[in-house]
């Protein structure tokens, strides 16, 4: 981790909600994507808030070298949210005590699908655990005593939309600052998201409401926004695709292209990680067979000497 080092001036989550033209533009935590170099381009182009991928709490607690492998932050990198895994409430607290001095806010992550997550009490396994998801709030508030600190929760729906309700309204009780909700529930992957449950959730608290799902353009937001009444939106596969949709554009631009190389290559990203964010970036400017050669280069080298001779993208 780094320090934030000299006085640099953003606005904290909580301002964004109460002073930011709605719907404020969230970039989701997303596992091997949403680090420091991505969230730093994304905010060039509209992004309001980053998150960081999901980091497990009990082993960012236990071992400074897993905090230095998945938390990597400059003074620049805000406003910033940190997104935890946890299954109780003592490690989300602890962590989010570790990471106070480094960022905004803390988010618990209710809304993993995957089998691993929830076999191990992390993720959407806490949408059915309402009551432990309001002890985590409230320790985690307890803990990080500062008024601008945000700790809030983000979900996947259950079945039962009235019992999504009482999570969100327990969550709310406990001193969440906010709450996501990915409109789907562990089970769908591809059916459309229910916009008519975020509304409902949005109904139901007075705290912000951020809606998730399938929201790939700035029409994307403004529809959401009509019909949800949401106070935020969250974009992950969208924003892989297209790191200025925020901005309104409707495919990656050149500019950002090369703010994405320069930014990468600034912070020592890795190899894989640079490759696959063009890979994404440039899916629907490249020929089927233009991708298959792009997507075989095996270098930094090889990659800056492709876009430099195709599209006169140079560093």
């Amino acid at each position: 981790m780094t320090s934030e080092g000299e006085l640099h001036v953003w606005k904290k989550p909580l301002e964004l909600f109460e002073v930011q033209e709605k719907p404020v533009k969230i970039c989701a935590p997303m596992v091997r994507y949403s680090k420091l170099a991505f969230r730093m381009l994304v905010r060039k182009y509209g992004c309001d808030l980053a998150f960081t991928p999901m980091i497990i709490s009990e082993s960012f607690i236990k071992s400074v070298k897993a905090r230095d492998s998945e938390f990597t932050t400059c003074k620049e990198d805000r406003p910033l949210v940190v997104q935890f895994a946890a299954n109780n409430a003592k490690d989300l607290a602890d962590a989010a005590e570790i990471i106070a001095p480094y960022a905004d806010g803390v988010d618990l992550n209710c809304g993993c699908p995957q089998r691993w997550a929830m076999q191990e009490g992390y993720g959407s396994y806490l949408i059915k655990k309402p009551e432990l998801v309001k002890d985590m709030v409230a320790q985690t508030r307890g803990r990080v005593s500062r008024d601008d600190f945000s700790v809030s929760v983000k979900i996947r729906l259950r079945e039962n939309e009235r019992e999504t309700v009482e999570l969100c309204q327990r969550a709310e009780k406990a001193g969440a600052s906010w709450i996501t909700v990915h409109g789907r529930t562990p089970s769908q992957r591809s059916q459309p998201v229910n916009l008519d449950a975020i509304k409902l959730i949005k109904e139901n608290v007075t705290i912000p409401v951020v809606a998730n799902g399938d929201i790939k353009s700035l029409e994307d937001c403004h529809m959401v926004r009509e019909h949800t009444g949401i106070d935020g939106v969250m974009s992950a596969r969208g924003m892989l695709e297209n790191p200025a949709m925020f901005a309104g554009y409707d495919t990656t631009p050149l500019s950002c292209i090369k703010d994405w190389m320069e930014l990468a290559i600034s912070v020592g990203t890795p190899y894989q990680c640079f490759h696959n964010h063009l890979i994404y970036m440039m899916e629907k400017a490249l020929p089927r067979s233009e991708r298959r050669i792009f997507n075989a280069l095996c270098s930094t080298t090889a990659v800056l000497d492709y876009l430099n001779h195709n599209y006169d993208i140079s560093i």
